[in-house]
């Protein structure tokens, strides 16, 4: 499969993908969703903000983390609209104490131990600074 080329639109933006495009049709348009590398930084800050929000709109005792991106499409359009397919797992860290997630270990104890699946659609505006959640569904 041939590469696409490398699309950046700031240095923390860049996007790439390795889905086979048909020689002669080797554009991307803007509004056309395409897949993109799960471990793209852009695709794991993207799966972050998901988590955020989930954490933010649940009532659990503890904070979930992404424990795997299953699956990650980017589409253009005003910016970067990433819909992933992630899995999150509940942490050892209780949300009252508002710790960084990069230091939250996932659960050992198997009564506490859970798993989700969840979709989220996370639209990051680099030249504003601004990330929108319009959709994260998980169960």
């Amino acid at each position: 499969h041939p590469f696409m080329p490398l699309m950046c639109f700031t240095l923390m933006f860049c996007v790439v993908s390795v889905t086979y495009v048909p020689p002669h049709h080797s554009t991307i348009r803007p509004g056309f969703p395409v897949p993109v590398n799960t471990n793209n930084p852009g695709v794991r800050k993207a799966a972050r903000f998901g988590v955020y929000r989930y954490n933010n709109s649940s009532n659990d005792l503890f904070l979930f983390k992404e424990s795997q991106i299953k699956k990650a499409m980017v589409q253009i359009v005003r910016g970067l609209k990433y819909m992933l397919h992630v899995e999150i797992k509940r942490t050892v860290c209780e949300k009252r104490d508002h710790p960084s997630l990069d230091s939250c270990h996932f659960q050992r104890e198997k009564n506490l131990q859970q798993m989700l699946r969840c979709y989220f659609e996370v639209w990051i505006q680099p030249w504003t600074h601004t990330v929108h959640i319009p959709v994260a569904h998980c169960q």
